[in-house]
């Protein structure tokens, strides 16, 4: 089982731009997440093809269960 925290915010060209985070502390702080995200945007840390990260878009984990199928 993998968990991703997926944080998803919106370039200038308005498309979405994801960033994931490996192992995230649960249960998540919203208030937490928020603030990170508008840190993010307000040091403009990051960039993207579509030009600079402008807004916020959503926050989410994402868990992924993988069962492998035995062949024989």
């Amino acid at each position: 089982m993998a968990k991703k925290l997926q944080l998803q915010f919106y370039n200038e060209d308005n498309k979405t731009v994801t960033i994931s985070l490996d192992d995230p502390i649960e249960p998540a702080d919203p208030a937490a997440v928020s603030q990170a995200m508008d840190d993010i945007i307000a040091q403009n840390a990051l960039f993207s093809s579509g030009g600079d990260l402008v807004a916020k878009k959503a926050a989410r984990i994402v868990d992924r269960n993988v069962q492998e199928i035995p062949l024989s």
